[in-house]
């Protein structure tokens, strides 16, 4: 065979060779950004799930801190009204089939208001997720906290706005980082409070989840999307539990604080209104509808202070929802409301 037709044949077979490198080579390029555009598009959809649901998850249990704290913002007016009434008999502790309720003590209910005022006037600067993290921590006791000093030493009762709230935060978190606490980072993270809201209450992971890059290798990138996602699902089933949980909450301290009401209003129209603050002088009406409001305050005090999670040892770990206490409480209060006349 002559070169040139030989040289010819070898360039021919050569060149189909290279056509069908070439093309598998395409459809493998094809594949491999088919596979990053599906990973890219699903990631991005589990990263707004998780949103989604931490958004819902936030609005619930702010929903819940914020009630919790109009509930307590209103004991002044009550311990008011009750200290007006004379010859009362002393309102003793609760304790009944296993359900035990704080006796009646006008300076504990005169504090826990003065401090839920506090922080009620710091949340409308306050970011995202803060009176639920309040909730989370129980109510009460951060109340309670904003009775404190401030790092300045200047009592934070007498702040106002998101001074109050920064300077509860730091008290949660130990004091002032100068002064060897933890400061507002470590009471947010008490709270599990920050521009994340109760999203930090699933643990750190999820920031590496959510802000992590993906691979430019695609068969990493999936396997990354894949990993990601099963913590994705765990974080928002956690989410939902949650946000479940502070609705149940809130619907069970709506009735005791509707039958709270109820029992309060008539008796301040009777000691304001009316004027009468004998307690001799009271009808049988007056005195049942009396020490219903005294055990009502006792049960919504401590209900208050059930904190919806308990903080993880392990910041990496997702903060557990303490569904047993919550449970016990509203349990408790569906019996003592039967109870109530």
């Amino acid at each position: 065979m002559p070169l040139p037709l030989i040289l010819g044949v070898g360039a021919a077979i050569a060149g189909v060779v290279g056509v069908g490198s070439g093309a598998r080579g395409a459809v493998k390029m094809k594949e491999a950004n088919d596979t990053m555009k599906s990973a890219e598009s699903r990631h991005k959809r589990n990263i707004e799930k998780f949103e989604n649901i931490s958004e819902r998850t936030n609005k619930a249990m702010d929903a819940l801190g914020e009630l919790e704290l109009q509930i307590l913002k209103g004991f002044d007016d009550f311990s008011d009204t009750i200290e007006k009434i004379q010859n009362r008999p002393q309102f003793k502790a609760y304790s009944k089939d296993g359900v035990t309720l704080p006796k009646y003590d006008k300076e504990d209910l005169k504090n826990v208001s003065v401090g839920a005022g506090v922080l009620l006037g710091g949340l409308g600067g306050a970011a995202v997720g803060t009176a639920g993290g309040f909730a989370a921590a129980g109510a009460t006791t951060s109340a309670v906290m904003a009775l404190g000093t401030a790092s300045t030493g200047t009592a934070i009762a007498t702040l106002s706005g998101a001074a109050a709230t920064n300077a509860t935060l730091a008290a949660l978190g130990g004091g002032a980082i100068a002064a060897g606490g933890g400061g507002i980072a470590l009471g947010t993270t008490i709270l599990g409070v920050t521009t994340l809201g109760v999203g930090l209450l699933v643990g750190g992971v999820i920031f590496s989840v959510a802000g992590g890059k993906l691979s430019d290798r695609a068969d990493e990138a999936y396997q990354q999307v894949k990993k990601a996602e099963d913590t994705i699902n765990k974080a928002c089933s956690y989410l939902m539990e949650l946000e479940n949980t502070a609705k149940s909450y809130s619907v069970s301290l709506t009735k005791v604080r509707e039958k709270y009401l109820e029992s309060f209003n008539y008796i301040s129209y009777v000691v304001n209104k009316l004027h009468k603050v004998d307690w001799n002088e009271f009808t049988e009406q007056e005195r049942v509808a009396t020490e219903n409001a005294v055990l009502l305050v006792g049960l919504l005090y401590k209900m208050c202070q059930v904190s919806l999670v308990n903080k993880a040892k392990n910041e990496n770990d997702i903060n557990a929802i303490n569904r047993i206490a919550v449970d016990d409480a509203i349990k408790n209060s569906e019996e003592i409301l039967d109870n109530v006349a």
